[in-house]
C-alpha cells in the first residue's frame, strides 16, 4: 500500500494544484466534471481509486479502507473550492459545499463509464456541460 500512498498524494496534488490554479473556483470545478472527456490517448480510462473499488472492494477490506480515505480527502478538496465558488459569489451560498463536492466526482465517473461505452466526444461535452448546469448553478438576482 506504500506506492497506493505515493500515488493517492501525488493525485491529491494534482487536483490540488488543478482547483487552486483556476482564476476562478468555478471554472476549476467545471473542468473536474470534463476532465474524462480530454483524453487524446484514447484510454479513458478512468481513476484508479473507483477501478479498484469497483473490482475489488467488496472483497479486499483495505482496498475499500483505502478508498474510502481518497474520497474523503478529495471531498475536503473540493468543498474548499465550492466554498471559493460561493465567496466568489458564483454558487448559491445556501449550497451545501460537502454534498457538492460529493457529486461532482459521481458526475465525473458517470461520463468515464458512458466514455467507455464509445459515446463520441460531442456526446460527452453536451453532457458534461448539462451535468455542470445542473450542479453548478448560478446565483439568483432578488
Amino acid at each position: 500500500m506504500a506506492v497506493a500512498s505515493a500515488v493517492l498524494e501525488a493525485s491529491h496534488g494534482h487536483l490540488r494544484e488543478a482547483l487552486a490554479g483556476s482564476p476562478r473556483a468555478l471554472d476549476a470545478l467545471r473542468m473536474l466534471i470534463e476532465a474524462p472527456i480530454d483524453d487524446s490517448s484514447g484510454t479513458r480510462r478512468g481513476c484508479l481509486t473507483a477501478n479498484s473499488a469497483g473490482e475489488l472492494g467488496n472483497a479486499d477490506p483495505e482496498v475499500l479502507a483505502h478508498a474510502h480515505r481518497t474520497y474523503e480527502t478529495s471531498t475536503a478538496l473540493i468543498g474548499d473550492c465550492v466554498a471559493r465558488a460561493q465567496r466568489e459569489g458564483d454558487l448559491p451560498a445556501e449550497a451545501d459545499p460537502v454534498a457538492l463536492a460529493r457529486a461532482l466526482p459521481a458526475a465525473q465517473q458517470g461520463l468515464v463509464l458512458m466514455s467507455r461505452t464509445g459515446m463520441d466526444t460531442a456526446t460527452l461535452t453536451a453532457t458534461a456541460r448539462s451535468l455542470a448546469a445542473r450542479l453548478l448553478p448560478t446565483p439568483t438576482d432578488d
